[in-house]
């Protein structure tokens, strides 16, 4: 396995639509996972799309969240791959939340996100995965899929005057009481 090479924002990968996979059983594809997955867990990052490791297919990794709400963010259980990922809202509700990404370091912005969705994919083995997610889980499957069609977070938000730096975060939040 390998460290990759996260593109940052303003590198031509992160903004070119991704290629389906013919072959999600592949050797290649299967190493590129494991790659990925990989570089998410030394990155701390909550998910990873090919595309930001300059590849140009449609494949995501990620940890799905734990399913009861209120608990932290749990980085600890197994990472789910998608390959081929599609989704489908099953709500037009939006909710807006704070999202950070390893292709936009220093920054974290809010982001209106669809809070129920369906999602489909296949995996390395050639499982298939149909799962209906809402929330947190939800939320990390749009912004990774997003990657695979060219799109950013920042391309989504809604007011740019809630983009902020990492570092002035946690000041920003307690003085406009602009909080997830």
């Amino acid at each position: 396995m390998a460290i990759l090479k996260i593109a940052r924002m303003g590198h031509p990968a992160l903004i070119r639509p991704a290629e389906p996979v013919a072959d999600p059983k592949s050797p290649e594809i299967a190493r590129l996972v494991a790659d990925m997955i990989e570089t998410m867990d030394d990155s701390d990052g909550r998910g990873l799309a090919a595309t930001q490791v300059h590849v140009g297919k449609r494949v995501v990794v990620f940890r799905p969240p734990p399913d009861k709400p209120g608990l932290p963010d749990d980085r600890t259980g197994p990472a789910l791959a998608l390959i081929n990922p599609e989704i489908t809202p099953l709500t037009e509700e939006t909710e807006d939340g704070w999202e950070g990404c390893l292709s936009v370091p220093g920054l974290r912005g809010v982001v209106p996100r669809y809070t129920r969705i369906r999602y489909k994919g296949v995996t390395p083995a050639g499982e298939v995965i149909d799962r209906e997610v809402s929330g947190y889980h939800a939320r990390v499957v749009q912004h990774e899929v997003d990657h695979l069609d060219g799109v950013l977070y920042p391309m989504r938000m809604d007011d740019l005057g809630l983009l902020v730096f990492e570092s002035e975060f946690e000041r920003f939040t307690e003085e406009t009481g602009a909080a997830d």
